[in-house]
């Protein structure tokens, strides 16, 4: 054996670039023997995966000033074209995502009690999920009660609304409210504003589900209105934002609905800005320069736990929307160019076996949004698979974001994955894939035509129907599922949070009937009248008249009744 080297006089030794094929063909030839005929893994999206990414993958990791040319082709600066890095300066490092845990719970006073418990441990905005009974368009006195306040609060009137907000200062805290046209508890939210006195152009935050064309897509249960009548009330809510909220964030274009029902990574980011396509020229077609719109559309995804093949959708994703905004619709200003984007920890990864697996499940998909670049985050509860999130699973949720953050120190480097071989060549081949699908749905004549002839739900359920098999067959490993599993007798404690007590669900109800009862019933009926000939007419706001109606005292159900009564009631389009 030859003398052992001192430690610290090892060098490396560099072969000449000449010898790179000659090295990689010998690498290729051992690994090959070691990794047997075995084809490579196909991620989520169906791209193929290497076992080892070199410069040959990604041309901008190669030295010279051709790679510096191509890195300010496909990377470039934080907060610089074409955005790959970022869509701000600094990002994290200057200013760490939002913590926007969304929380809809039982009756008003239970929401109340969840969201000051949220903000204490660390929370920094508000964020409210209705009740499905909210989300279908009806009052609670119009629905049986054992459903009501299982999956998100009642609140149908200004009066619950102000429950809500008790010791909220909502002119000092930005606010999520998951707000289906017509986009009533908005509406509810400034009549409370108005009645405290405080200005609505102090109101910050976003109608987080006003992308209506999603909702046909994915979300079976939030068809209050037709296709044509969600999209007149979109436009009516975007401009009244645009005149009286210039903090507000009126569209939020959802990608989360597209892959929860199971369209593909690449497949729910080319479906989304397909989407976002569609809106940005419903502005541009009522006369609006886009620099005064683009700014402030933001949008919402879905985090699965495919690490990797997240960070290059929302990587690819920035990419793309930039250059839409630019050379699509000629927006000049670099807000417009920015890709503003909520992430959700994926519930469809979720499993009711061994439900604790679900913490480290959300970390990774925390991390994936992360290194994403989101601006905000809701994490998964452990146990939203079996009930409403507990308030211990809640609280772990909301901390696995603040070590994340504090511990982990992920907010340190800007983009820490950018330049690896794989995760630019993957960005790369996701870019691709998107944009097939965005040229499918143009090919279609835009997002709106393609929705009315069933195209992204089909893709979405091909898609759903690939994945299942692989689940099914095990080809895709879900631990706890389908390997790993624990007999009966280890399986983990199941908590789950019981529903509210029939005796408060009544009571609520008996509430909302008191508020209906005690109104001035000849202003209701002014107020409802004039919703009417708003919804009728071809000039008027429509969304001004909703929110008028709100402070009126028009509960929500009452709004939703009007509109369907004009523009009619959504109907699912079902593909074969």
């Amino acid at each position: 054996m030859g003398k052992r080297a001192k430690a610290g006089t090892t060098k490396a030794v560099a072969l000449p670039l000449s010898n790179f094929d000659q090295a990689r063909g010998g690498w290729r030839a051992e690994a090959q023997a070691g990794l047997g005929e075995a084809g490579n893994p196909r991620n989520r999206s169906s791209i193929e995966i290497q076992p080892l990414y070199t410069p040959q993958d990604w041309p901008g990791g190669s030295a010279g000033d051709a790679a510096e040319a191509h890195y300010m082709v496909a990377l470039g600066f934080p907060g610089q074209p074409p955005m790959t890095r970022g869509i701000y300066p600094t990002m994290h490092r200057g200013r760490t995502w939002t913590q926007r845990q969304l929380i809809g719970l039982g009756v008003p006073e239970d929401y109340n009690a969840r969201l000051k418990t949220i903000l204490a441990h660390g929370g920094t905005a508000v964020s409210l999920i209705p009740c499905n009974s909210v989300y279908r368009g009806y009052d609670i006195d119009e629905m049986p009660p054992e459903i009501l306040g299982t999956c998100g609060v009642t609140v149908n009137s200004v009066e619950d609304m102000e429950t809500c907000l008790d010791g909220i200062p909502i002119g000092d805290i930005s606010t999520s409210l998951n707000d289906p046209s017509p986009f009533t508890l908005l509406a509810l939210e400034l009549a409370v504003a108005r009645k405290r006195g405080s200005s609505w152009d102090r109101i910050s935050g976003t109608s987080n589900q006003s992308d209506y064309l999603s909702h046909f897509v994915a979300n079976h249960m939030f068809f209050r209105l037709s296709l044509p009548g969600a999209r007149r009330v979109l436009m009516d809510h975007i401009a009244f934002s645009r005149r009286h909220l210039p903090q507000w964030n009126p569209l939020s274009v959802v990608g989360q609905h597209m892959q929860q029902a199971g369209a593909t990574p690449a497949e729910a980011m080319g479906l989304t800005l397909s989407s976002a396509v569609q809106y940005a020229g419903d502005c541009l077609a009522r006369g609006w320069d886009p620099d005064e719109v683009l700014p402030r559309f933001t949008f919402f995804f879905d985090i699965s736990i495919s690490f990797f093949e997240e960070v290059a959708k929302f990587r690819a994703g920035r990419r793309i929307w930039a250059d839409l905004a630019r050379n699509r619709f000629g927006a000049k200003n670099p807000r417009s160019w920015r890709f503003k984007f909520h992430g959700q920890t994926s519930g469809v990864d979720l499993t009711r076996e061994q439900p604790l697996n679900n913490i480290p499940r959300v970390a990774v998909q925390a991390m994936a949004g992360i290194f994403g670049g989101l601006q905000s985050l809701h994490t998964d509860s452990y146990d939203e698979v079996l009930s409403v999130p507990t308030e211990k699973a809640a609280r772990i949720a909301i901390a696995t974001q603040n070590i994340l953050k504090e511990e982990a120190h992920l907010t340190d480097v800007i983009d820490p994955l950018g330049g690896s071989y794989y995760v630019e060549a993957l960005t790369d081949r996701m870019e691709e894939k998107i944009r097939a699908v965005i040229a499918r749905i143009d090919a279609a004549g835009g997002m709106y035509a393609a929705v009315e002839a069933g195209i992204p739900q089909q893709i979405c359920g091909d898609s759903a129907l690939a994945f299942q098999e692989k689940v099914d067959n095990g080809a895709e490993t879900i631990v706890g599922l389908n390997k790993y599993r624990l007999t009966p007798e280890l399986e983990m404690e199941r908590e789950a949070l019981t529903p509210p007590p029939r005796r408060k669900i009544e009571a609520q109800i008996k509430r909302l009937k008191r508020f209906k009862a005690a109104r001035e019933q000849g202003k209701v009926r002014r107020a409802l009248d004039a919703l009417a000939r708003a919804a009728e007419s071809e000039n008027e706001n429509v969304y001004a008249s909703v929110v008028e109606a709100a402070c009126a005292g028009v509960t929500h159900g009452e709004i939703c009744a009007m509109l369907r009564k004009v523009y009619g009631f959504g109907q699912p389009l079902i593909v074969a």
